[in-house]
């Protein structure tokens, strides 16, 4: 497996990780009290240390990866540890929060009281489609990167056939050119001893 797979493989990772860790924070901790509400605090705790370890296995894929893929993956490592941050952050925010209603759900409460959980699942599913469909059109696009080299691969091959057959047509050239100057010289000859 090359290191750009590899690295793909660890954001997958990340992701499925980052996505139980968003879940604790957004909806089960706001929902606990008292010992549960630590528990899960601990566990999620535990998911960003695993987070981390995978930012880290995905730094050291990049030095296994060509620069030209290098520079576009260490972009989006950029936004993975940008994402960690802001994690971390919300967990402390909502490990220290008094339970009860958050301000986000209290902001986003409509003006009978109901809440908008439908409307932030649908923004969410939205927004996983929309991560699938990038990660579909980066895969795609690896791999017409992928061909290009292979391509470029056999026309670098083929090449190097045409230049050995020419070098073989001249080499024959030379070898009859050569071998016609000794018929040449021994036609001669012979009408020279023929004349005598």
């Amino acid at each position: 497996m090359s290191g750009s797979e590899l690295f793909e493989s660890y954001e997958n990772d990340f992701s499925q990780i980052s996505a139980s860790i968003g879940d604790k924070i957004n909806k089960t901790i706001p929902s606990q009290a008292g010992e549960k509400r630590k528990a899960t605090t601990r566990a999620a705790e535990r998911e960003i240390e695993e987070a981390e370890e995978i930012i880290e296995q995905m730094e050291m894929e990049l030095l296994n990866t060509q620069q030209s893929t290098r520079t576009r993956l260490q972009a989006r490592l950029r936004g993975h540890k940008s994402d960690l941050e802001k994690l971390k952050r919300d967990l402390k925010r909502a490990s220290s929060r008094v339970s009860g209603p958050t301000d986000r759900e209290e902001l986003l409460a409509g003006t009978n009281g109901t809440d908008l959980d439908s409307a932030s699942m649908d923004q969410r599913a939205r927004l996983l489609t929309g991560t699938e469909t990038l990660a579909d059109s980066s895969r795609r696009l690896q791999d017409s990167h992928r061909i290009a080299l292979e391509t470029e691969t056999i026309g670098a091959n083929v090449l190097e056939d045409i230049r050995r057959q020419r070098e073989q047509i001249l080499h024959s050239r030379n070898t009859l050119m050569e071998a016609d100057s000794y018929i040449d010289k021994a036609q001669r000859t012979l009408k020279g001893m023929a004349r005598r």
